[in-house]
């Protein structure tokens, strides 16, 4: 077992470059991390890494050793959950998910998993920074459009339309846009967790119509864009689960809906394993089992909502 915490301190620092984010990962102190390090590279007579005070790297033997190591340490654990797993899902699952989508979708999902898998703890992070699943420790996360990482296993759970909307009032005040054109002229709300926040993307993927919009406000959330929305102070582009409610109670009017852009898609992701942990696979299928069918957030209004000019000026 010690030559297994020397391979897994190794790995730790090598992967996060730096022995202070590897004992971070590994939770123990940095005096230890490098103690570790230092004792397998002594008993192997070779140097694994580069030290500097900026930096560390990989020697040509450090690179050939982690691959290596990498495979073990893998099997080891794979080893290791395929015992624990003949008696069901357990251990710490821990979970990463964006803010808004995990605040006011997920909590209830997360409530319900935990009150069915007793033997499961949950470490849940809310936040909509792109964290690296493997250096972080993760064992799943939700995600919201486009993905990026093509080494990740994806399942689909859900997809989800981004609706165009302001308040009765507002669109009393500054009248309603029937066109892309009529766009120039509103105030919006922006949300920078966007990917290019001051343009909007409207219609097919592969013919989009870009409008580039402006405001004087500006959220890196959607709770709070639709608070502003609801305050009068223009325009927003949000996800339809952000802001159903107000949607269903007529406190914002979707716009433009027949110019909406395609649907996005909510997945769970996780890492490829030659062993998918139970704890894994019972809360992916109990996501994709809760969110099968039509989203509840799409339901109860529509098309059939949008305003005219005239309604809206009455």
């Amino acid at each position: 077992m010690d030559r297994l915490d020397e391979i897994r301190a190794f790995v730790a620092v090598a992967e996060a470059r730096s022995f202070t984010q590897g004992a971070r990962k590994l939770d123990v102190s940095g005096a230890q991390v490098s103690k570790l390090v230092a004792r397998l590279e002594n008993r192997l007579g070779a140097r694994l890494l580069n030290r500097t005070t900026r930096d560390v790297s990989l020697t040509d033997t450090g690179q050939a050793y982690l691959e290596r190591a990498r495979e073990l340490l893998e099997g080891f654990e794979a080893l290791e959950t395929s015992v624990r797993d003949q008696s069901g899902p357990s251990g710490t699952l821990k979970i990463s998910a964006p803010v808004s989508f995990g605040q006011n979708q997920l909590t209830p999902a997360l409530l319900d998993f935990a009150s069915g898998c007793n033997a499961v703890s949950l470490d849940v992070a809310f936040t909509d920074r792109m964290v690296n699943l493997v250096e972080e420790g993760f064992d799943v996360a939700v995600r919201i459009g486009q993905l990026m990482d093509s080494s990740l296993v994806a399942r689909r759970l859900a997809a989800v339309r981004l609706v165009t909307c302001a308040s009765p009032a507002y669109l009393a005040r500054a009248g309603v846009p029937t066109s892309l054109a009529d766009l120039a002229g509103h105030e919006a709300v922006i949300d920078t967790n966007s990917r290019d926040p001051l343009v909007w993307r409207f219609g097919p993927a592969t013919d989009p119509q870009e409008v580039r919009v402006h405001g004087r406000l500006r959220f890196n959330g959607a709770e709070a864009c639709a608070d502003a929305a609801l305050a009068g102070f223009g325009l927003i582009r949000s996800p339809a689960f952000a802001v159903a409610d107000d949607l269903r109670a007529g406190r914002l009017v979707p716009i433009l809906c027949n110019l909406e852009p395609e649907l996005i898609h909510v997945h769970a992701v996780y890492p490829h394993a030659r062993h998918l942990a139970a704890k894994v696979r019972a809360f992916v299928d109990f996501l994709v089992q809760r969110y099968a069918g039509e989203p509840a957030w799409h339901q109860g209004w529509g098309k059939a909502h949008a305003p005219t000019a005239s309604a809206a000026a009455n």
